[in-house]
């Protein structure tokens, strides 16, 4: 029982501190006057509980909690250490004497501390912007449509063959809850007689952010040269960050690493040694180029080397390889054991916590030996600190890739199936393809559907519920050669359709916005 305190006209109390309760703190933007109906808007006490047991989640209020399409205005939780004190104040009347003077009543406040507060969710945000199931009908005559688009019972096929206005609300207008300033800027206004130079490729894009400073050098399939050095401001850069025996060694690290294998991902480095991404950025345009288009796309390739005049380079090309879903190939994308790097449910919504901003290392930071660095807590030791898993840049029988889009190089396909219909013209290569390579054409393709076969036998083996049609391996394999050639087009569609986005381990997708 916590200790009460009296405090009288002047003076203070001595409380004791209570070890519990341990509250949660709610600033509730509104006046409350009816705890119940409060309560009611942020989802209930389980709402509340359910919430707070999740952190990344944030408080939502519902100002109209039976509206459906009502969208939330959402609380930040912040920890705290602050109390919850509960004071009573009470007068005392003395006895009135029969004189004229007035005497001045006895007050006294009495303190109790209930708890601490270790918790407190605080609205700082604006609400989303509301959308009313209202028709306007030919009178401007507002008409609620609540008892006509839900179905708060089981109705007959009447209901939904009803005519209705097209009512099809977002479930969020806006990503953002707090105001932010796009620094627009007027047109710059020219004398007269003044033409716009000519639409390029050089000024079509990034008008208003300098180049990053990583002196990468970029290679087209149809560029007739390779480099055979790296950039000398790429030298001075990497010269400048490495002045510690841990980088020196990850250079040598590196270096040997394409004197094995002249063409690597940077995934597949990424899984050899451990190296800051911060720094990776800087080492690998000091030791080699980037190639973007062709069959070694995406891949950097060690200086001097050209693998279109090697017909052995056609084991380092890269296959771009999608895990096939839908209800034709018996799996939906909902039952798939493989995540997504990117849905749409997966946006940053206004219901959870943004990600922590990335702290901005500068050369200062790395010049202390970021790269790999011993820090305080850390759990992994220095050596494998940042490297990724094999299966980040390998395929194996009887695995499932990680993502469900991945690129590999063909080497990296450690599978007896594969690598014999990767290498089926050696000694024959007569030319390299854009498309193919030094490989036969429409090899990619079948590459894909063996391995899109073998990643279907894993989820049978897996989940056999989702396969209630049992069929030999031969009908599959036929079934998946003819759905391959009849999606051919369908998959170059996707990737015209194919966009970037933030925090996707693809190489295609982000590599390039590094260094441009």
């Amino acid at each position: 029982m916590a200790e009460v305190g009296w405090l009288g006209k002047a003076g203070s109390a001595v409380l004791e501190l209570p070890r519990t309760p341990r509250l949660v703190c709610v600033e509730y933007p509104g006046l409350v006057r009816d705890v119940g109906a409060m309560l009611r808007t942020l989802g209930g006490e389980q709402g509340v509980s359910r919430i707070y047991a999740d952190p990344a989640r944030r408080l939502e209020l519902y100002f109209r909690p039976k509206d459906p399409y009502c969208h939330p205005v959402c609380a930040n939780r912040f920890p705290t250490s602050t109390l919850l004190l509960k004071v009573k104040r009470r007068t005392k009347k003395k006895k009135q004497l029969d004189t004229k003077e007035q005497i001045q009543p006895e007050v006294q406040f009495e303190m109790e501390i209930l708890g601490t507060v270790v918790t407190v969710y605080k609205f700082q945000g604006m609400s989303d912007f509301q959308y009313l199931a209202m028709h306007s009908g030919s009178d401007e005559k507002q008409t609620s449509m609540y008892n006509k688009v839900l179905m708060l019972k089981p109705e007959k096929e009447e209901f939904f063959n009803r005519e209705l206005p097209l009512y099809i609300p977002p479930p969020i207008f806006s990503r953002l809850d707090t105001p932010i300033d796009y620094f627009y800027r007027p047109d710059i206004q020219h004398r007269e007689g003044y033409n716009n130079p000519q639409v390029s490729g050089e000024n079509l894009i990034g008008l208003s952010r300098a180049r990053r400073p990583h002196n990468a050098i970029f290679v087209n399939f149809d560029d007739k040269e390779v480099p055979a050095k790296p950039l000398d401001a790429a030298v001075q850069t990497w010269k400048k960050v490495c002045t510690n025996p841990v980088d020196k060694k990850v250079e040598e690290e590196l270096r040997k690493l394409f004197e094995v294998r002249p063409v690597w991902s940077r995934n597949a480095v990424k899984a050899n040694i451990s190296v800051h991404p911060d720094k990776l950025k800087l080492l690998l345009p000091y030791l080699a180029y980037y190639m973007l288009t062709g069959p070694w796309r995406s891949l950097w390739v060690r200086f001097g080397y050209d693998p279109r005049k090697h017909p052995e380079a056609k084991i380092y090309q890269v296959l771009d390889f999608r895990i096939r879903c839908g209800m034709k190939y018996g799996y939906a994308s909902n039952d798939m054991p493989v995540k997504a790097k990117r849905s749409t449910y997966n946006y940053n919504l206004p219901i959870t916590v943004k990600k922590p901003v990335s702290h901005t290392v500068s050369v200062h930071d790395l010049k202390q030996g970021l790269g790999t660095s011993s820090a305080p807590g850390a759990k992994k030791p220095a050596s494998s600190r940042y490297k990724l898993k094999e299966s980040i840049y390998i395929f194996q029988e009887g695995a499932l890739p990680p993502y469900r889009q991945m690129f590999y190089q063909l080497c990296d396909l450690n599978v007896e199936r594969l690598q014999k219909i990767i290498h089926r013209n050696d000694g024959m290569e007569s030319e390299c393809t854009e498309r193919d390579g030094w490989c036969i054409s429409k090899t990619s393709d079948e590459l894909r559907d063996t391995m899109s076969l073998m990643i279907k036998q894993i989820i049978r083996s897996t989940r056999p519920a989702l396969f209630s049609n049992k069929r030999s391996s031969e009908d599959s394999e036929q079934q998946l050669a003819y759905e391959s050639a009849e999606d051919e087009d369908d998959e170059e569609e996707e990737e015209e359709d194919y966009k970037p986005s933030d925090g996707s381990e693809n190489e295609m997708e982000t590599e390039i916005l590094d260094y441009v």
